[in-house]
């Protein structure tokens, strides 16, 4: 891993904090520590981090509402939550305002390394536009083109049909899928994937050709 990449880690819980910071920097992360949103806020303005990750529950700013102010002038960062939540809504609202991750607390600092890493090296791949039926679909910015329109997809959508388009008309095995993207493939996640799927379709829906397709307790193909 590059020396000079910079996380800007925000987590109220000092003890928590301090363990996730010292674990990073033994892999040569530089990390900034900050105890709520408000600072991390401010932090993120003078520093120019890499990365973010991001405690969900705290005070003054949440790590939500961190990331959508962000998001506003700021689309490509990679962003990690993490979240003591177990709600589905929470997570699909999470990856809607801009998360390209999770993690549910507790969790092992091996997984949120990998889980860095994983996030930086997608974030540097060369990605060109993609032709998807009567959609022109930039995987960089996110964006799928229709005619004169286009509509702005989630970091979790668009890496969801990327994946999809990769299997094109070949079914993408569900436990690699949410394995891949959402780190393990139990029912919480599967439920949460459902959801995108959904909100692909409808987002494809002006080419009736376009299906994505539901092969049941297999995973999903993408019919173009």
């Amino acid at each position: 891993m590059i020396n000079s990449i910079k996380i800007l880690l925000a987590e109220d819980e000092p003890s928590l904090g301090q363990i996730i910071k010292e674990s990073l920097e033994t892999r040569n992360f530089e990390v900034d520590l900050c105890i709520n949103g408000q600072i991390a806020l401010e932090h993120y303005h003078s520093n120019t981090p890499d990365i973010l990750v991001l405690d969900v529950m705290m005070p003054l700013k949440d790590g939500f509402t961190v990331a959508k102010e962000i998001r506003q002038s700021n689309s490509q960062i990679p962003i990690i939550f993490l979240t003591a939540k177990s709600q589905v809504k929470d997570v699909v609202h999470g990856f809607n305002i801009g998360g390209n991750d999770y993690l549910k607390k507790p969790f092992s600092m091996e997984e949120l390394i990998v889980r860095i890493e994983a996030l930086l090296q997608r974030n540097t791949d060369t990605n060109t536009l993609i032709q998807i039926g009567a959609y022109t679909f930039d995987n960089t910015k996110q964006i799928l083109f229709h005619d004169d329109t286009s509509v702005t997809l989630t970091h979790r959508e668009s890496d969801l049909l990327y994946h999809l388009f990769q299997s094109k008309n070949k079914v993408l095995e569900r436990g690699y899928i949410l394995n891949k993207l959402w780190g393990n493939d139990d029912f919480f996640n599967a439920r949460s994937m459902d959801v995108f799927i959904s909100k692909l379709r409808k987002k494809l829906k002006k080419d009736p050709k376009i299906k994505i397709l539901n092969i049941r307790g297999v995973g999903y193909k993408l019919i173009i």
